[in-house]
Order: C-alpha cells, then structure tokens, then sequence
C-alpha cells in the first residue's frame, strides 16, 4: 500500500467518474487541496483532505509513505496518437522543411512515410523494440502513464506485422498502458505506384485478417487526406476492420477539408485526429457523435502548418483531445507537458482545457476512461508527482522546466 499525504493540490478528481468533457466544462478542473491519496496494488482507492484520511485505511505492514509537501499530483497524461515504433530518424528532411519544402513536396520525392519504410524493413524487429523502448522511458519520465501507438511504417505485410509484434512486446514488457492500431494505409508504397486500388484490396484482403488473427491491433486507422487515400478507399478499408473487431480511428483534414471526418463520424470512430482544416460543416457533424476530435499540435509546430481551430470546437461545445503524433517526419517529441504548452499558446486553450484534453478526453480516445485519465476510486494508479511548484497553470507556462518529479505506474514507483 502507498500513502502520498501532504498533497499541495489533488489534480483532475472525479468522485464519480466520467467519460470525457465537452465545451464549456472543459474549462473545469476538479482538484482537491492538502489532500492525500492512497493506493492499494495497482488502483487508487481513497483520497480526499488530509483532515478527512482514516487511519483504519492504512494499517498495513507494508505501507511506503510519500510527502509531498508544496507538490501536486495529476493524473498521468494519456497520450491517444503516436508512431512511436520507427526506424532511424529524418533530420536531413528537416533541413529540407527550413529550405521551403512542403510535407506533399517530400513525400512525393520518396521521402517522409516512405523514407520511414524502408529504414524499417532493413531493421530487425529485436532493434525496433530497443529502439521503441528507448522512447518509452523517455515518455514515462515526461509523465505520460498510456499511449496509443501505429503501425504505418511498414507498408507491407510482412513489415506492418513486424511493427505490431513490437508494439505487443512493449505492451508486455513496459509497465505503460498501451493500445495498439493498424495503420496499413499511413501511405502507398513505391511498389503501388499507379496501383493504389491494389494496394487496398491487399490491407483489406490479407493484411487486416493476419492482424486479426494474430490479435496484435485494438483500432485500425486510415490517413484519409489530399494526396493520401479517398472517402471511398477509407470507408472500405475501415468497414473491412470493423468485421474483425478493429473500432476506427482516423487521420483526418490535416492537409485539407477531406471528408475524413464525416466518414469518421459516419464509421462511429473512436476519434479523429489533426484536423487542421475543420469548418462549420465538421463541427455539426462531431456535435451529434461519439467521435472525439484529437488536436496534435506539435506537428503544426514542426511543419509550419495552421493550427486546428480548438476555441471554434471548444465554444461550439465539442470535447477535444490532445495527443503528441511523436514521429521521426512531423513530431519528433513525445513530450506532453509541452504539447499542453502548445495548446495554450497557439489553439488559445485555458490550461484546465488543456489538462482536461491531455487526461480524461485523450483516455476516452483510447477506450480508456474508464481506467484513466483522473483520480477516481478503482482507477489505475498511474500518477506523477511535480516538483514544488505554485500552481497548475505552471505546468504549459513553465514550457521547457522539467516539471514531473516522480512517476507512479501501476501502483508501483517507477
């Protein structure tokens, strides 16, 4: 058993636990002052005002006490859309962004998704995991307790297999909550150049029925964009998961208005994600589903690009989400304290708005509210202690400070 007592400020309570928060509410952050927490194997099971704790709740021979005098303790950040498992990195196609050069114009020159292929097929799948499990432990440091990671660097069978065996291994061997999604159509391989109707029929025809089979993806996820793959190609593909038990996520409208959000909508995904160009029509759609909108403002950051309008969602009554995108192309950082940062500064977030869409709404991105994302009785234990600090809203204003203290995953001190 673990008793953290002292506690500056309990962050992000639920009494009663909700799946996700929307509009208005987000502007809401329930906290708890000098409060205390305890947790009992892997769940947290009481907290409240240290005048409240019981000492009948914590007789145990085996109790480790923290004090965490002028500290907070927040839920750890739940992070709903990473490509986490890659090979290599793309510096040189950073330089070629500070020349000038769009996203399409390098990937249309062998570059970006493409490039990340080939380096992974020339690596083994026990370097891909050593690798991956480097960026791991820096997430869990940077407090993140739950990540969604893709496959999409594959771009083959055997390779997309190869990538998801690895994310299983991590899944294993990390103590990370994580999920798992199949992105086989991240991008059409030089192969099917000209062919991409073939290229589909294979994800749909004999990609979707081995991951299934070998039980290695919770979602299944489709870049549905300009230059990338069609509604029409989009809503095959997903409908064709959907027969094996893979719930949608969708990469939508981050290089233009492409209708991945209606068909994400149309589909029940569980989220779309980047949504850079979303209007009046997008947001009508989103307000009458069960979709939720993940934002992924570090890559706008790194590429240059417009940011997705998160005040127009927010005020229209949406809930949104907040992810890192950490990828070697778009997003080199899985750093959640700064994507909250960003969400601040540039989508004009309120910092509880900002917590709420890293925590509790990105759990709801991953099916996992339910576990995660607050403080809540019978809750997973995931958990970081801060530094002392004097407020939350120091957490995105501090962008740079390393701000998590100690990390609790699980139960357990990591």
């Amino acid at each position: 058993m673990l008793l953290i007592k002292n506690i500056k400020k309990l962050v992000q309570v639920d009494e009663k636990p909700r799946s996700c928060v929307a509009g208005k509410d987000m502007s809401q952050l329930n906290c708890i002052d000098n409060a205390f927490l305890i947790i009992d194997d892997e769940k947290i099971v009481d907290f409240g005002e240290t005048e409240n704790l019981n000492p009948e709740n914590i007789k145990n021979n085996e109790l480790t006490t923290i004090d965490a005098a002028g500290r907070m303790v927040f839920p750890s950040f739940c992070d709903s859309h990473t490509h986490l498992v890659y090979a290599g990195s793309r510096e040189i196609e950073y330089i070629d962004k500070i020349r000038g050069l769009s996203y399409e114009e390098i990937a249309k020159r062998g570059g970006g998704i493409l490039n990340s292929a080939k380096l992974l097929h020339n690596t083994s799948e026990e370097q891909l995991f050593a690798q991956a499990l480097e960026r791991i432990n820096e997430i869990i440091n940077c407090g993140t307790g739950a990540v969604e990671i893709k496959s999409g660097y594959g771009l083959s069978t055997d390779d997309e297999i190869k990538m998801l065996r690895v994310i299983k291994r991590l899944r294993q061997s990390t103590p990370l909550s994580i999920k798992s999604t199949f992105l086989g159509a991240h991008a059409l391989p030089e192969n099917y150049k000209g062919q991409q109707e073939k290229y589909v029929d294979l994800i749909i025809n004999e990609m979707i029925p081995q991951v299934a089979e070998e039980g290695l993806a919770d979602f299944i996820d489709v870049f549905c964009d300009k230059g990338f793959f069609t509604v029409d190609q989009t809503e095959r593909m997903l409908s064709a998961g959907m027969k094996y038990g893979l719930r949608a996520k969708i990469h939508a409208n981050e290089l233009a208005a492409s209708g991945g959000i209606q068909a994400g909508v149309r589909y029940n995904a569980l989220s779309v994600d980047h949504l850079e160009f979303t209007g009046d029509d997008e947001i009508k759609c989103l307000l009458n589903s069960k979709t939720m909108p993940t934002l992924l403002p570090g890559a706008a950051f790194f590429l240059g690009m417009n940011y997705p309008p998160a005040r127009k969602m927010i005020d229209a009554g949406l809930p949104v989400a907040l992810a890192s995108d950490y990828n070697p192309g778009s997003s080199p950082s899985g750093d959640m304290k700064f994507v909250l940062s960003l969400a601040c500064i540039k989508l004009k977030m309120l910092p509880e708005e900002a917590i709420n869409a890293a925590t509790i709404n990105s759990a709801y991105a991953m099916d996992l509210s339910q576990t995660h994302g607050s403080i809540s009785r019978e809750k997973i234990a995931n958990i970081f202690i801060t530094k002392p600090i004097n407020n939350y809203e120091f957490i995105p204003y501090a962008y740079t400070t390393k701000l998590v203290d100690t990390v609790i995953l699980k139960g357990k001190i990591i």
